[in-house]
Protein backbone atom coordinates (compact mmCIF):
# COMPACT_ATOMS: atom_id res chain seq x y z
CA UNK A 1 0.00 0.00 0.00
CA UNK A 2 1.45 3.43 -0.86
CA UNK A 3 -0.06 6.09 1.21
CA UNK A 4 0.04 9.77 -1.05
CA UNK A 5 0.19 12.56 1.74
CA UNK A 6 -0.25 16.21 0.81
CA UNK A 7 0.85 18.51 3.45
CA UNK A 8 -1.36 21.68 3.82
CA UNK A 9 -1.41 25.27 5.42
CA UNK A 10 -4.67 27.10 5.72
CA UNK A 11 -4.78 29.17 2.70
CA UNK A 12 -4.31 31.97 5.19
CA UNK A 13 -2.44 36.11 4.11
CA UNK A 14 0.61 35.92 5.90
CA UNK A 15 0.77 32.41 6.63
CA UNK A 16 1.39 30.96 3.01
CA UNK A 17 3.60 32.30 0.02
CA UNK A 18 4.67 35.21 2.19
CA UNK A 19 7.42 36.71 0.61
CA UNK A 20 5.35 36.77 -2.81
CA UNK A 21 4.35 40.47 -1.51
CA UNK A 22 7.41 41.78 -1.29
CA UNK A 23 8.65 41.74 -4.57
CA UNK A 24 5.91 41.00 -6.99
CA UNK A 25 2.25 42.83 -7.43
CA UNK A 26 0.57 40.38 -5.65
CA UNK A 27 -0.81 41.23 -2.29
CA UNK A 28 -0.47 39.36 0.85
CA UNK A 29 -4.24 37.86 0.37
CA UNK A 30 -3.36 36.87 -3.76
CA UNK A 31 -0.70 35.27 -2.72
CA UNK A 32 -3.19 33.15 -0.29
CA UNK A 33 -5.59 32.47 -3.05
CA UNK A 34 -2.48 31.23 -5.23
CA UNK A 35 -1.43 29.00 -2.63
CA UNK A 36 -5.05 27.60 -2.57
CA UNK A 37 -5.05 26.80 -6.13
CA UNK A 38 -1.75 25.40 -6.14
CA UNK A 39 -3.14 22.95 -3.31
CA UNK A 40 -6.56 22.34 -5.25
CA UNK A 41 -4.28 21.22 -8.08
CA UNK A 42 -2.28 19.36 -5.68
CA UNK A 43 -4.85 17.44 -4.09
CA UNK A 44 -6.25 16.65 -8.00
CA UNK A 45 -2.95 15.18 -9.23
CA UNK A 46 -2.55 12.99 -5.79
CA UNK A 47 -6.47 11.97 -6.31
CA UNK A 48 -5.94 10.68 -9.27
CA UNK A 49 -2.22 8.95 -8.61
CA UNK A 50 -2.47 5.29 -7.18
CA UNK A 51 -2.88 5.03 -3.10
CA UNK A 52 -4.38 6.25 -0.98
CA UNK A 53 -4.52 10.35 -0.07
CA UNK A 54 -3.88 11.77 3.13
CA UNK A 55 -4.72 15.28 3.63
CA UNK A 56 -2.27 15.88 6.38
CA UNK A 57 -3.24 19.69 7.95
CA UNK A 58 -1.29 21.87 9.82
CA UNK A 59 -3.01 22.39 12.99
CA UNK A 60 -4.08 25.58 14.69
CA UNK A 61 -1.57 25.12 17.63
CA UNK A 62 0.95 25.47 15.01
CA UNK A 63 0.62 28.13 13.73
CA UNK A 64 1.35 31.71 14.78
CA UNK A 65 -0.86 34.04 15.59
CA UNK A 66 0.58 36.67 13.69
CA UNK A 67 0.68 34.80 10.57
CA UNK A 68 -3.27 33.45 10.93
CA UNK A 69 -4.46 37.59 10.64
CA UNK A 70 -5.41 39.26 7.04
CA UNK A 71 -3.70 42.26 5.67
CA UNK A 72 -5.88 44.96 5.22
CA UNK A 73 -6.48 44.46 1.09
CA UNK A 74 -8.23 41.69 1.75
CA UNK A 75 -11.26 41.14 -0.42
CA UNK A 76 -15.07 40.52 0.99
CA UNK A 77 -14.40 36.93 -1.25
CA UNK A 78 -11.27 36.20 0.79
CA UNK A 79 -12.48 37.23 4.12
CA UNK A 80 -15.68 35.28 3.58
CA UNK A 81 -13.64 32.22 2.42
CA UNK A 82 -10.56 32.46 5.39
CA UNK A 83 -11.95 34.47 8.41
CA UNK A 84 -15.18 32.85 8.54
CA UNK A 85 -13.11 29.68 8.66
CA UNK A 86 -10.93 30.21 11.53
CA UNK A 87 -9.92 26.39 12.14
CA UNK A 88 -7.16 25.46 9.71
CA UNK A 89 -8.94 21.92 9.82
CA UNK A 90 -12.56 23.11 8.21
CA UNK A 91 -10.58 25.77 6.17
CA UNK A 92 -8.24 22.57 4.48
CA UNK A 93 -11.29 20.11 4.07
CA UNK A 94 -13.81 22.87 2.80
CA UNK A 95 -11.37 23.47 0.02
CA UNK A 96 -10.80 19.60 -0.52
CA UNK A 97 -14.19 19.08 -1.02
CA UNK A 98 -14.48 21.78 -3.73
CA UNK A 99 -11.06 19.99 -5.27
CA UNK A 100 -11.69 16.14 -5.27
CA UNK A 101 -14.13 14.21 -6.85
CA UNK A 102 -14.60 12.14 -4.19
CA UNK A 103 -13.71 13.61 -0.74
CA UNK A 104 -14.98 10.79 0.71
CA UNK A 105 -12.01 8.47 0.03
CA UNK A 106 -9.35 11.73 0.99
CA UNK A 107 -8.38 11.08 5.53
CA UNK A 108 -7.78 14.10 6.70
CA UNK A 109 -5.50 14.22 10.06
CA UNK A 110 -3.79 16.77 11.68
CA UNK A 111 0.45 17.04 11.35
CA UNK A 112 2.10 16.53 14.87
CA UNK A 113 5.92 18.42 15.59
CA UNK A 114 6.56 22.18 16.26
CA UNK A 115 9.12 22.29 13.19
CA UNK A 116 8.36 21.07 9.04
CA UNK A 117 10.98 18.08 9.82
CA UNK A 118 9.26 17.28 12.93
CA UNK A 119 6.34 17.07 11.13
CA UNK A 120 7.25 15.34 8.08
CA UNK A 121 9.40 12.64 10.03
CA UNK A 122 6.59 11.84 11.95
CA UNK A 123 3.96 11.56 9.52
CA UNK A 124 6.46 9.65 7.34
CA UNK A 125 7.22 7.14 10.34
CA UNK A 126 4.14 6.96 11.68
CA UNK A 127 2.84 5.51 8.44
CA UNK A 128 5.67 3.48 7.73
CA UNK A 129 6.05 1.77 11.33
CA UNK A 130 2.52 1.65 12.84
CA UNK A 131 0.25 1.69 9.75
CA UNK A 132 2.20 -0.54 7.33
CA UNK A 133 2.44 1.38 4.53
CA UNK A 134 5.06 -0.10 1.98
CA UNK A 135 5.70 3.30 0.55
CA UNK A 136 5.17 7.12 1.41
CA UNK A 137 4.78 9.69 -1.44
CA UNK A 138 4.56 13.56 0.26
CA UNK A 139 3.84 16.25 -1.78
CA UNK A 140 4.01 20.11 -0.54
CA UNK A 141 1.37 21.75 -2.33
CA UNK A 142 3.89 24.89 -4.06
CA UNK A 143 4.22 22.65 -7.35
CA UNK A 144 1.23 22.84 -9.38
CA UNK A 145 2.82 20.98 -12.81
CA UNK A 146 2.72 18.04 -10.33
CA UNK A 147 0.21 15.81 -12.14
CA UNK A 148 -0.62 12.51 -11.52
CA UNK A 149 2.19 10.60 -13.80
CA UNK A 150 5.01 12.99 -11.50
CA UNK A 151 3.30 11.16 -8.61
CA UNK A 152 3.12 7.26 -10.19
CA UNK A 153 6.96 8.01 -11.50
CA UNK A 154 8.27 8.80 -7.69
CA UNK A 155 6.11 5.67 -6.66
CA UNK A 156 7.61 3.50 -9.37
CA UNK A 157 11.12 4.92 -8.29
CA UNK A 158 10.56 3.86 -4.77
CA UNK A 159 9.76 0.04 -5.71
CA UNK A 160 13.86 0.29 -6.24
CA UNK A 161 15.14 3.00 -3.90
CA UNK A 162 13.99 3.79 -0.30
CA UNK A 163 14.46 7.90 -0.82
CA UNK A 164 12.92 9.53 -3.92
CA UNK A 165 12.86 13.33 -3.89
CA UNK A 166 11.54 16.08 -6.66
CA UNK A 167 13.36 19.37 -6.28
CA UNK A 168 12.60 22.98 -6.76
CA UNK A 169 15.38 25.44 -8.47
CA UNK A 170 15.88 26.85 -5.59
CA UNK A 171 16.85 23.32 -3.44
CA UNK A 172 13.39 22.82 -1.75
CA UNK A 173 11.14 20.09 -2.10
CA UNK A 174 8.45 19.19 -4.02
CA UNK A 175 8.03 15.47 -3.30
CA UNK A 176 9.94 13.27 -0.43
CA UNK A 177 9.01 9.87 -0.79
CA UNK A 178 10.26 6.86 1.63
CA UNK A 179 9.80 3.59 1.92
CA UNK A 180 12.21 3.04 5.69
CA UNK A 181 12.27 6.15 7.84
CA UNK A 182 15.06 7.82 7.76
CA UNK A 183 16.70 10.91 10.77
CA UNK A 184 14.33 13.64 10.67
CA UNK A 185 15.58 16.16 12.51
CA UNK A 186 16.51 19.22 11.14
CA UNK A 187 16.07 16.95 7.22
CA UNK A 188 14.64 19.67 5.81
CA UNK A 189 17.21 22.34 6.58
CA UNK A 190 17.72 24.70 3.66
CA UNK A 191 18.32 23.38 0.93
CA UNK A 192 16.16 20.64 1.31
CA UNK A 193 17.19 18.14 -1.42
CA UNK A 194 20.72 18.12 -0.05
CA UNK A 195 19.86 17.58 3.19
CA UNK A 196 17.39 15.12 2.62
CA UNK A 197 19.96 13.27 0.52
CA UNK A 198 22.81 13.35 2.82
CA UNK A 199 20.33 11.90 5.62
CA UNK A 200 19.13 9.40 3.28
CA UNK A 201 22.55 8.50 2.46
CA UNK A 202 23.40 8.45 6.48
CA UNK A 203 21.15 5.67 6.59
CA UNK A 204 22.30 3.62 3.42
CA UNK A 205 19.13 4.18 1.30
CA UNK A 206 19.20 4.21 -2.64
CA UNK A 207 18.48 7.95 -3.67
CA UNK A 208 16.57 8.65 -6.75
CA UNK A 209 15.41 12.18 -8.21
CA UNK A 210 12.41 13.04 -9.70
CA UNK A 211 12.60 16.39 -12.46
CA UNK A 212 12.79 19.60 -10.91
CA UNK A 213 9.59 21.47 -10.96
CA UNK A 214 9.18 25.63 -10.59
CA UNK A 215 7.35 26.33 -7.32
CA UNK A 216 4.83 29.55 -6.23
CA UNK A 217 5.93 30.39 -2.77
CA UNK A 218 8.95 31.87 -3.73
CA UNK A 219 9.51 35.19 -6.11
CA UNK A 220 11.54 33.35 -8.66
CA UNK A 221 9.97 30.37 -8.79
CA UNK A 222 6.61 32.52 -9.82
CA UNK A 223 8.87 33.87 -12.24
CA UNK A 224 9.86 30.36 -13.65
CA UNK A 225 6.25 29.16 -13.56
CA UNK A 226 3.95 32.00 -15.33
CA UNK A 227 5.94 32.05 -18.48
CA UNK A 228 5.59 27.82 -18.43
CA UNK A 229 2.02 28.16 -17.55
CA UNK A 230 1.22 30.48 -20.28
CA UNK A 231 2.74 28.88 -23.17
CA UNK A 232 0.96 26.16 -22.31
CA UNK A 233 -1.96 27.47 -22.84
CA UNK A 234 -1.23 29.05 -25.86
CA UNK A 235 0.14 25.64 -27.36
CA UNK A 236 -3.40 24.29 -25.93
CA UNK A 237 -1.42 21.60 -23.89
CA UNK A 238 -2.87 20.21 -19.95
CA UNK A 239 -2.10 22.99 -17.65
CA UNK A 240 -3.28 22.94 -13.37
CA UNK A 241 -6.67 24.63 -13.82
CA UNK A 242 -6.90 26.33 -10.72
CA UNK A 243 -3.31 28.00 -10.60
CA UNK A 244 -3.59 28.60 -14.65
CA UNK A 245 -6.92 30.77 -13.70
CA UNK A 246 -5.46 32.52 -10.93
CA UNK A 247 -2.83 33.71 -12.94
CA UNK A 248 -5.22 34.73 -16.36
CA UNK A 249 -7.98 36.18 -13.75
CA UNK A 250 -4.88 38.53 -12.30
CA UNK A 251 -3.27 39.34 -15.49
CA UNK A 252 0.39 37.94 -14.38
CA UNK A 253 3.32 38.01 -16.54
CA UNK A 254 6.89 37.91 -16.40
CA UNK A 255 8.93 41.61 -17.87
CA UNK A 256 12.37 41.03 -17.56
CA UNK A 257 12.77 38.80 -14.71
CA UNK A 258 10.06 39.88 -13.02
CA UNK A 259 6.40 38.86 -12.03
CA UNK A 260 4.02 41.93 -13.33
CA UNK A 261 0.36 42.53 -14.18
CA UNK A 262 0.45 42.27 -17.71
CA UNK A 263 -1.82 45.24 -18.25
CA UNK A 264 0.00 47.41 -15.67
CA UNK A 265 2.96 46.78 -17.87
CA UNK A 266 1.70 47.53 -21.31
CA UNK A 267 0.15 50.93 -20.27
CA UNK A 268 4.08 51.39 -18.81
CA UNK A 269 5.08 50.43 -22.17
CA UNK A 270 2.42 53.08 -23.57
CA UNK A 271 3.12 56.28 -21.91
CA UNK A 272 7.28 55.69 -22.55
CA UNK A 273 6.66 55.23 -25.82
CA UNK A 274 4.37 58.58 -25.74
CA UNK A 275 7.39 60.02 -23.72
CA UNK A 276 9.64 58.98 -26.62
CA UNK A 277 7.91 60.67 -29.55
CA UNK A 278 6.75 64.12 -27.58
CA UNK A 279 8.37 67.22 -29.05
Amino acid sequence: MTVVVVLASPPRPGLVCSSLPETTPLSASEAADLYAASLADTLRAAEQAGGQLLVNYRPAETIPDGESAADGEATAESQTTLENKPDPAAAVRALASEALADVTDARFEPQVGSTPSARLGNTVTHLLREEGADSVAVLRPVAPLVRRSTVDSGVMKLRSNQTVVGATPAGDYFFAGFTDPLAFDDALADPAVQTLTDRARDADHEVDFLPVQPAVDTPAGLSTLVPLLRARVRAERVVPTETATFLHDHDLAVRDGAVVRENAAEERAAEEDAVDESP
